[in-house]
């Protein structure tokens, strides 16, 4: 079963039309015990980190989401989703991130127009999984303020400013910082190669 975690975000709805659109069921949870049952966890998210995270621990599903992506749950984690696989985020730096991964999520400079919101464009790393089969330099639609710096799993990095982490891949973990749901045909084939196994 592919799960996709409801904590209230609002962007469910352009998930599940993306899952919609592959043919692919899933099914919308919001405890510890439908994040057991799930054979593929999908975290969108959007907003805040310290709310998101907060939504998290209010659930009860903390514990269960890190211990289940560490079992090798395959995971795909979507713009928020992403950042909350790390350690600590500069825009709520008083909020325990997921900490799967070190790290902090930064935001851009002073003098960079915040949001990054639109297109721009990915440099993919020639064995990325989850960027296979796409153009050699695929755009995609970002919406955020705060980044994960380059790193060694970034499967592809973009450039605003700074050149930061667009998607990641480690073992059964994905991480997208822009949005697939929105990027038309290209999201629709990063979100199938999560299905079929990049991660």
């Amino acid at each position: 079963m592919i799960a996709i975690f409801d904590y209230g975000a609002g962007n469910l709805r352009s998930v599940q039309n993306t899952l919609d659109e592959i043919g692919c069921p899933y099914t919308l949870v919001r405890d510890a015990a439908g994040l057991r049952a799930a054979g593929r966890i999908v975290l969108p998210g959007v907003g805040h980190f310290g709310q998101m995270i907060r939504a998290l621990d209010e659930l009860g599903v903390r514990e269960t989401l890190v211990e289940r992506i560490r079992a090798g749950v395959p995971f795909l984690g979507i713009c928020l989703g992403m950042q909350a696989l790390f350690e600590t985020s500069e825009e709520a730096p008083e909020v325990r991130g997921l900490g799967i991964f070190p790290g902090a999520v930064v935001r851009f400079d002073a003098d960079a127009r915040v949001p990054h919101m639109g297109w721009n464009e990915l440099v993919p790393r020639p064995d990325s999984k989850l960027i296979r089969d796409l153009p050699a330099r695929p755009f995609v639609y970002f919406a955020h303020s705060y980044y994960v710096p380059r790193n060694p799993m970034a499967s592809a990095t973009c450039t605003y400013g700074p050149t930061f982490t667009a998607a990641l891949e480690s073992a059964n973990i994905c991480g997208v910082q822009f949005h697939p749901e929105k990027s038309g045909v290209v999201g629709l084939a990063i979100v199938r190669n999560f299905l079929e196994g990049a991660c």
